[in-house]
C-alpha cells in the first residue's frame, strides 16, 4: 500500500527542514491532535499512540542531507516506511511531501488507509511547526 501527502511549502531553507526531521523528538510538533502518547525511546526513534489506535514504534532509517528522511516500523510484524521528501524551491522555501508505503493484508489495507491518509495529511499541515 503506497499513500502520499499533499506537497506542502514552508518558509524555511531545505537544510533547516532536514535538521529538524532527523530530531526524532521534534515529530511530536507534527502530530495530530489525537495524539494519546508520544515517547522518545532512543536518539533514532519515537512510540506514539493515537486515540482508537495501536502504538507505532518508528525508528530512523536513512537521510540524505537536505533532502530525504526516511523512518521505518521498528516492529518487523508490519513493515512499513514513512519517507518526508524536501525540495528546496528558493533560498528561505521549501516544499516538503510525505510518503508512506507499507505491505499489509488486504482487510488490513483496507480498515488503516483512510486513518494513515488522514495522518499523513496532518503531519504535512503541521510541517510549518518545525
Amino acid at each position: 500500500m503506497n499513500l502520499e501527502s499533499p506537497k506542502v511549502s514552508v518558509a524555511k531553507p531545505a537544510s533547516y527542514i532536514f535538521e529538524q526531521l532527523i530530531k526524532v523528538e521534534n515529530f511530536e510538533k507534527l502530530m495530530p491532535e489525537s495524539i494519546a502518547k508520544f515517547e522518545v525511546t532512543a536518539p533514532d526513534a519515537f512510540i506514539f499512540g493515537l486515540k482508537g489506535m495501536p502504538e507505532i514504534k518508528l525508528k530512523l532509517k536513512e537521510q540524505q542531507p537536505n533532502t530525504r528522511v526516511l523512518l521505518g516500523a521498528a516492529s518487523d510484524k508490519l513493515p512499513f516506511s514513512l519517507e518526508a521528501k524536501i525540495d528546496e524551491t528558493s533560498a528561505g522555501s521549501s516544499d516538503v511531501q510525505l510518503f508512506f508505503e507499507g505491505e499489509f493484508n488486504a482487510m488490513m489495507a483496507m480498515m488503516i488507509k483512510g486513518p494513515i491518509s488522514k495522518f499523513l495529511e496532518t503531519l504535512a499541515a503541521n510541517m510549518h511547526k518545525l
